[in-house]
């Protein structure tokens, strides 16, 4: 293989990679925003802190379950 073309794979892989962090943080993000105007939400509909904070807790396992899927599928192509 010819040096160029292992830098440039090596470009686009870093490139791929600061994607899927990005995209990581971002949806980390707007996973915290929603979950949070969920509960405010809710509060302001009548509903006690401690419960709207357990009901919104289904934003942030759901979040983990698409992460692990991702992770899985790649890992299983590898």
């Amino acid at each position: 293989m010819k040096l160029g073309s292992l830098v440039m794979a090596m470009l686009h892989s870093a490139k791929l990679l600061f994607s899927v962090f990005a995209l990581w943080l971002t949806f980390g993000w707007k996973v915290r925003k929603t979950r949070k105007a969920f509960e405010k939400e809710l509060i302001r509909q009548g509903m006690s802190k401690k419960d709207a904070h357990r009901i919104s807790h289904q934003y942030e396992e759901l979040k983990k379950e698409v992460i692990s899927a991702f992770m899985f599928s790649y890992r299983g192509h590898r």
